[in-house]
């Protein structure tokens, strides 16, 4: 049978300079936007929050309209 690996080697630490080393590794893997994507994602971004902004603006003045009747009613 083969044996669980020791406790000792699962909890290795690693270094400083190996850590920086991965971090390197791994950042040269990320695919970055170009600043053409990056520019329309925010403008995109921006038009969803307006329209969203309009939209919850036209349910809380339904909802101020429906409170405010109710409220004359009693």
């Amino acid at each position: 049978m083969a044996e669980a690996p020791k406790a000792q080697d699962k909890k290795r630490k690693t270094s400083i300079p190996e850590f920086v080393n991965q971090v390197r590794t791994e950042t040269s893997k990320v695919v970055w936007p170009t600043r053409e994507e990056t520019v329309r994602t925010a403008i995109f971004v921006f038009i969803f929050m307006v329209l969203l902004a309009l939209f919850f603006f036209g349910v809380d003045s339904l909802f101020n309209a429906v409170v405010n009747f109710l409220l004359t009613l009693a």
